[in-house]
């Protein structure tokens, strides 16, 4: 959220588990899809929120083991938890409003009466939370049911069912809904709040998120029955919610379609991507540059002249490159390496993705581009900090020359004696 000066341009506010991440896509291509817009065009001025049913450790761990980017907000554990920022920083004063009428103890005393609720996992119970697994031909009489008691008890509770197996007991005030109107309250008194908000589901739990005022919706395809049957219910026609033709995260990028919300072209759907590199930002030349990288190693483009000697126009001859590792080298010694690792990830699972770009001018002209390059290879994942300073070329503004590059590390994502990371 730093990177903001005033308000938003866009909020994506999307679910994790078959909206954000498809898990039956193994490549993992929509996200990556996804990723490269999103840092491309809209990282400097919007915000990527994700709101899932996930606690924040099954949330950590889903980070470990698909491409996802940082986001700038974490709606965790059904809208009961807000955090912001990498380093995860919780709202107290949201978990401060949710205590009102709200007893845990009271919660688990009398859903222990229940034989057909079954707790889930530890890491699944939160202090505003408590998850069972519920069996769906008994879920309508088993909610009603409980509904009854614990109002008995002088509790206002919410009760959520979702995806024909998975009961959330939340405080009335909490859920993906209320935490976004929340946010979004905050984020206005902030001098931050979006101009245009869109919110992304498949579930059940996911319903709240299109009732709040004034934001965009979009079901993605593989939307699960009971969102399919609210929106039948309660929202069928309405101009700003659509049940999107493609799955998960290409069904997002068809809604910031649909809405004309922005750029809408991935630069993964840019083959060519170094013969298409005509850049408004040094953002997008950081994407469409390791792209190529990427597409290169696979043997995705041609192994050609014309791009030996095109990379070789874009890597300053004077500069350096400082290796994660610590070793500082000539940065044209690059430029051959590069060029020799033609075709090596071919046939192997090698994918390169940037996360968390920010840019800022040093001088007319000249730019220092900050991320987090990940690149994975087979089963190894790494990632290493990156500080990269470019200059527009002066015969053609919208192009930039490497000046310098500078990597390390990031911590548990890479060996520091490992000379085989590239760039």
């Amino acid at each position: 959220m730093d990177q903001l000066n005033g308000s938003a341009n866009l909020m994506i506010v999307s679910d994790l588990d078959f909206t954000m991440v498809d898990h039956d896509d193994p490549e993992n291509l929509a996200l990556l899809r996804f990723n490269a817009l999103w840092e491309a065009y809209y990282r400097h001025n919007s915000l990527l929120v994700f709101s899932t049913g996930r606690s924040p450790t099954i949330y950590c761990e889903l980070r470990k083991q698909k491409p996802l980017l940082t986001p700038d907000i974490t709606i965790m554990s059904v809208g009961t938890e807000i955090t912001y920022g990498e380093s995860m920083v919780p709202d107290d004063r949201w978990e401060h409003y949710l205590n009102h009428k709200w007893n845990r103890d009271i919660v688990l005393e009398e859903t222990a009466r229940l034989p057909e609720l079954v707790l889930q996992s530890e890491t699944e119970q939160r202090p505003h939370k408590v998850s069972f697994y519920l069996d769906k031909t008994k879920a309508s009489k088993v909610m009603q049911t409980l509904s009854r008691c614990l109002e008995k008890r002088g509790l206002d509770v919410k009760i959520i069912y979702s995806n024909g197996i998975a009961l959330d007991i939340l405080p009335q005030a909490a859920g993906k809904g209320q935490a976004l109107e929340f946010l979004l309250g905050k984020l206005k008194a902030d001098g931050s709040g979006p101009l245009n908000t869109l919110v992304c589901g498949d579930s059940g739990n996911d319903a709240e998120l299109f009732t709040v005022p004034g934001v965009y919706g979009v079901m993605v395809s593989n939307a699960q029955e009971e969102l399919l049957q609210w929106y039948a219910e309660n929202a069928a026609g309405s101009p700003k919610l659509i049940h999107a033709t493609e799955r998960c995260a290409d069904g997002i990028i068809q809604a910031i379609s649909k809405f004309s919300l922005g750029p809408n072209v991935s630069p993964r759907d840019i083959r060519d991507s170094m013969y298409n590199r005509k850049s408004l930002r040094p953002c997008h030349e950081v994407v469409m540059f390791y792209l190529f990288y990427e597409r290169w190693r696979r043997a995705e483009v041609e192994n050609s002249e014309e791009y030996v000697q095109y990379l070789k126009s874009i890597i300053h001859s004077t500069g350096n490159f400082v290796h994660p590792s610590g070793v500082d080298q000539p940065i044209h010694q690059l430029t051959d390496t590069i060029v020799n690792l033609f075709g090596d990830k071919q046939g192997v699972e090698f994918r390169v993705w940037v996360d968390r770009i920010s840019t800022s001018m040093v001088s007319s002209g000249s730019w220092l581009v900050k991320f987090d390059k990940w690149e994975l290879s087979g089963n190894e994942l790494r990632c290493c900090s990156t500080k990269v300073l470019v200059n527009s070329k002066i015969d053609a503004e919208d192009q930039f020359t490497w000046m310098h590059i500078h990597q390390t590390w990031v911590d548990g994502f890479g060996e520091k004696d490992d000379m085989s990371w590239v760039i």
